[in-house]
């Protein structure tokens, strides 16, 4: 769709420069909606890993867990968890993917998870708690890259709509707005040659 612009050599210049502005704009938005996908795609396939291998190994946990507390009193398994004073602390740091900050964790377990007495307690509990605490720090990561993949889908999605806007718009409005200044002009400057060819065969003639 042609701009609704004055049909000048000033305005052509102006439009000229938006032009390559506007491609220029566009090779970088591309560049960095490549980028983007890039990221993307190799923290799905993470996330994608470390989900399938942590259903397993959940699902494993359960099994052990239950067929090693089916004996214990529910009580007394509830007990010996809140025994435990282990404590998970989560340090938050960003790094830096093209404009966008992704959290990073950095994860610290503090204290004894296994703070009760090895009497009447089978051994297996204990490697349990130990998997349970592992699994808890895996979880976090997941979660992290969970988020990350949510961050950088938005951006991707915000960038490729600007990158179809001067694609498909912009560039396109512009390039047809040039080049009907430049017939306008062109019109112009026949018309003109035409009248200063009439004037000089008038001129001759006197």
């Amino acid at each position: 769709m042609k701009l609704e612009v004055s049909a000048t050599r000033m305005e052509l210049l102006k439009l000229k420069k938006r032009l390559m502005l506007a491609r220029r704009g566009h090779k970088l938005l591309k560049d960095k909606q490549d980028e983007l996908m890039r990221n993307f795609l190799e923290l799905v396939n993470k996330d994608k890993e470390l989900r399938v291998d942590l259903d397993k190994e959940m699902i494993r946990f359960y099994e052990n867990y239950y067929s090693t507390t089916v004996e214990y009193d529910p009580k007394q398994v509830q007990s010996m968890f809140l025994l435990s004073n282990s404590t998970i602390r989560i340090e938050r740091e960003f790094e830096h993917v093209m404009n966008l900050r992704l959290p990073k964790f950095n994860v610290n377990i503090e204290g004894e998870i296994h703070s009760f007495g090895y009497k009447d307690v089978d051994i297996d509990f204990d490697i349990h708690l130990s998997k349970l605490r592992d699994l808890s720090i895996r979880l976090i990561e997941l979660a992290r890259i969970e988020n990350s993949i949510k961050e950088l889908a938005l951006e991707i999605e915000k960038t490729r709509r600007r990158v179809n806007a001067l694609e498909y718009i912009l560039i396109p409005n512009l390039e047809e707005t040039i080049k009907y200044i430049g017939m306008k002009i062109g019109e112009v400057e026949r018309s003109n040659l035409t009248r200063l060819m009439k004037v000089k065969e008038i001129v001759e003639r006197h």
